[in-house]
């Protein structure tokens, strides 16, 4: 199983997005996120992936409902978002992974089409999830590494 780890950063009603490059998901808008690295952890993975693509540095505020998602070709992935902010904001893009960077108004996100929004039904829920309140702490996430 794959597990994605991405954030879901919102200021002013606006959520930070990535237009993706790559070419299953060209021209997508899409929260910043990725694979989580061996060994790495979930948290850390998202704070990872939300610099890389956007070259802002962020802190983890919560976690939203996490989610599996299934494909007919591919294993199965384990997508988690946390809420973040951003701390230090230098948008700066690898133009081989992201096209674009924007604060997009929240209410413009939820009417995109499945065309303009990568993975749409899950996007929209982690934002309806968002909306609800539904972000639980972070705490969640042990960070203890076992070794056995």
């Amino acid at each position: 199983m794959v597990v994605i780890a991405g954030c879901l950063i919102v200021r002013d009603n606006k959520i930070l997005m990535v237009k993706e490059a790559q070419k299953k998901c060209y021209g997508q808008w899409n929260f910043p996120a990725g694979h989580v690295d061996e060994p790495e952890f979930i948290t850390d993975a998202a704070i990872r992936e939300a610099y890389e693509e956007t070259g802002c540095k962020v802190k983890l505020t919560g976690v939203l409902p996490i989610c599996m998602v299934e494909f007919k070709d591919t294993e199965p992935r384990l997508m988690v978002r946390f809420t973040a902010e951003v701390v230090e904001e230098n948008i700066t893009i690898d133009t081989n992974e992201i096209l674009d960077v924007q604060w997009l108004d929240i209410e413009k996100v939820k009417k995109m089409t499945k065309e303009e929004l990568r993975g749409y039904d899950q996007s929209i829920q982690f934002i309806k999830d968002y909306e609800e309140n539904k972000i639980y702490p972070l705490e969640l996430f042990n960070n203890t590494r076992y070794i056995r």
